[in-house]
């Protein structure tokens, strides 16, 4: 395309507001207005020391042309105006509300950023210290976050401009479901999982009277003196506790605590009545890892919403005749991550082999039946499928685009199987999804940190060893990233303009 026809292309976007006409589309996505920086196709970078007079920064570049600039060099770069925190190392991408929600690790900020004004839009207010874990709902009115050194997770709800810090000594994740209605916490080296729920005001009173009050499954209630919230622990409703239900006029249920596998995260189902618990197993020093499921209803944490009964312990007997035993499903290749397509769930994570940690890719089939049923897949030859290494601790990263590929990034894969055996592959991979072949890409550039989808234009940005680079869906092939690179440290990248939330790669 010539210099002359971008003028044009471009000079339609700035007056009639209706994308790039003739440069690959001829409106903008889903009605959006145009913003500030006129460019229709963004990619946002979180940049770590971008100069010595600041800690952070987030630069915008034109996914289209693979520009930092603009097209004729009127702008020579584009960035999120009053953003100022340090270090900003994740990015929460919700392009279907138009906005973003970037975690700081240099001062623990998390920075909410309007994606159609190109601005930040103020900073969430009650978090304290760093977090090892931090989300917000969709509709931003809840924030959860956790805080290993602490030991605390820490509700903000944005509405009434209030938060709790409720105890739990080594908690390092949460995870939130897409609805905004559940939120679970994971303790590592644990074989548990907690959930927070606010309390109604016949619940404040009734646990107003210390530790001796509350319900026994509870972990924390805070403020104690009048608590509003509660951390629960996971358990199987066995026993009726008598003192919690007389106090609050309900059935309140306690039990065994339902065991895991060293859970480290949760996924959610499409419909979100369900929460698939990824047991990471020998990844993290347990045993066998696997998937979980729990019905989300017992703990919806809104006021007063929560309803119906957890399971029991899987291979137990449930001595609550209305509740029916956790379904657990075996993972050979490793839990970690997953990423849910349709009826296919895609779970990655290491086994142990001879040569050190590999990485495996598997696919597991979900039922439509109103309870799921988990099943590996036997239609897809081989499962589970080797794909980049990475560490025990290492936080992989997934995401969808075009061409039927999903992409799979990690960290530490230079000590993995491929490595100690003289291989040096990066911490990519590509999986085409229809064909079920794998695609592992050279030289090694470091940990793959970040991964934006740039749907419709068969492309993808990732952020690896802190610099940005640009891959095609269709084979693979790199893409000159010579005009997107970045003076600092790149640690994420995500599409604004995508047009489903589903493009992100860390909610």
């Amino acid at each position: 395309m010539n210099k002359r026809n971008l003028w044009i292309c471009a000079l339609g976007a700035v007056l009639a507001a209706t994308g790039l006409a003739g440069c690959g589309s001829t409106s903008y996505v889903n009605g959006r207005s145009l913003p500030p920086s006129g460019l229709q196709y963004r990619v946002m970078i979180a940049v770590q020391n971008p100069s010595v007079l600041s800690k952070g920064a987030l630069q915008v570049v034109d996914a289209y042309y693979d520009i930092r600039g603009s097209y004729n060099s009127s702008v020579g770069s584009f960035s999120i105006s009053g953003y100022g925190a340090a270090l900003p190392s994740t990015i929460q991408n919700m392009p279907e509300e138009q906005m973003g929600a970037v975690y700081g690790s240099g001062d623990g900020s998390f920075t909410l950023i309007d994606y159609q004004k190109e601005k930040t839009s103020g900073a969430v207010s009650g978090l304290s210290g760093t977090s090892s874990s931090v989300f917000i709902t969709r509709d931003d009115k809840y924030v959860f976050a956790a805080n290993k050194a602490a030991g605390v997770v820490t509700v903000v709800n944005q509405s009434l401009s209030t938060y709790v810090q409720l105890s739990l000594p080594g908690v390092y994740r949460v995870s939130t479901n897409a609805g905004g209605s559940v939120a679970l916490a994971f303790v590592q080296g644990s074989n548990y999982a907690y959930y927070p729920r606010q309390l109604t005001t016949t619940e404040t009173l009734a646990y107003a009277n210390g530790s001796s009050s509350w319900p026994k499954a509870a972990v924390d209630c805070e403020p104690q003196v009048a608590p509003t919230w509660c951390l629960f622990q996971a358990q199987s409703p066995d026993h009726v506790d008598t003192v919690a239900s007389a106090a609050t006029g309900t059935s309140v249920y306690y039990g065994t605590p339902l065991v895991f596998d060293r859970p480290t995260k949760a996924v959610f189902s499409s419909d979100g009545s369900y929460a698939y618990v990824l047991n990471s197993g020998p990844e993290w020093g347990g045993t066998t890892a696997g998937l979980s499921v729990l019905p989300i209803a017992p703990m919806i944490f809104q006021q007063g919403k929560s309803s119906g009964l957890l399971p029991c312990n899987s291979g137990t007997t449930c001595s609550n005749t209305s509740a029916s035993p956790m379904q657990t499903l075996a993972i050979a290749g490793g839990a970690t991550n997953a990423l849910i397509n349709g009826t296919t769930m895609y779970v990655v994570g290491q086994k142990s082999t001879a040569n050190g940690w590999g990485g495996y890719l598997t696919r597991v089939s979900l039922s439509t039946a109103s309870a799921p049923t988990l099943v590996v897949s036997t239609t897809a030859a081989p499962n589970p499928v080797a794909i980049t290494d990475g560490t025990p601790t290492s936080a992989s990263r997934m995401i969808l685009a075009d061409d039927n590929t999903l992409w799979i990034g990690t960290q530490g894969c230079d000590t993995g199987v491929r490595a100690n055996t003289g291989l040096t592959t990066s911490c990519l991979t590509m999986f085409n999804t229809s064909t079920n072949t794998v695609t592992a890409f050279e030289p090694y550039n470091g940990n793959v940190t970040g991964i934006a989808a740039v749907t419709n234009l068969h492309k993808v940005y990732t952020a690896e060893g802190g610099q940005v680079y640009i891959r095609s869906t269709v084979d693979g092939s790199t893409i000159d990233n010579r005009y997107v690179t970045v003076t600092g440290t790149a640690s994420d990248v995500v599409y604004m303009d995508a047009t489903a939330d589903s493009n992100n790669t860390v909610y």
